[in-house]
């Protein structure tokens, strides 16, 4: 009789990190701070929790997918993927290597979130956000949802390239 593959935290975490976002392929789960936790109880069941970015991120279902997907793929067995809503993600859990591989991406990465976390109020502000093609300053709003609502779109006067910048969350 076969014996049954076990896996180690390790290992399911590196498994994980073969996850990419549907939306930012350039982006792993685990530097998007998505994949949270990785439990191993005494009889070798696995559980694995996924933050969503935002209680409406369309993107969870296929992430969540994704993530079964390449379990399997790796031959785990005896495991459970579960959204976890009992914190709220926030783009601090970002890696500093996954905000590079954005601006590489042509995506303005989040700065850290601020400490005023009145969304009305904070909408009224208008932030300079450099452009990830030139670095320039010299850049403008045009709307506050780009392709996704976690992005807004952004124009470089500089390089008159438009780009979308990852918004803080």
């Amino acid at each position: 009789m076969p014996t049954k593959q076990l896996h180690t935290k390790e290992q399911i975490w590196d498994f994980l990190r073969e996850v990419t976002d549907p939306e930012i392929p350039v982006l792993n789960i685990v530097e998007m701070g998505i994949a949270r936790k990785v439990e191993i109880d005494n009889l070798g069941n696995i559980l694995v929790k996924i933050t969503p970015t935002y209680s409406g991120c369309p993107a969870m279902n296929a992430i969540e997918k994704l993530v079964v997907e390449k379990l399997e793929e790796r031959e785990v067995e005896n495991f459970k993927v579960k959204l976890d809503f009992a914190e709220t993600w926030t783009t601090d859990w970002m890696t500093e290597e996954a905000k590079s591989k954005l601006k590489d991406y042509g995506i303005a990465p989040p700065e850290k979130t601020e400490e005023e976390n009145d969304f009305l109020k904070n909408l009224s502000k208008t932030k300079v956000i450099p452009c990830p093609f030139c670095d320039s300053f010299e850049t403008k709003l045009v709307s506050q949802f780009g392709s996704t609502a976690c992005k807004s779109q952004y124009y470089c006067n500089n390089c008159e390239q438009p780009f979308e910048h990852f918004k803080c969350i």
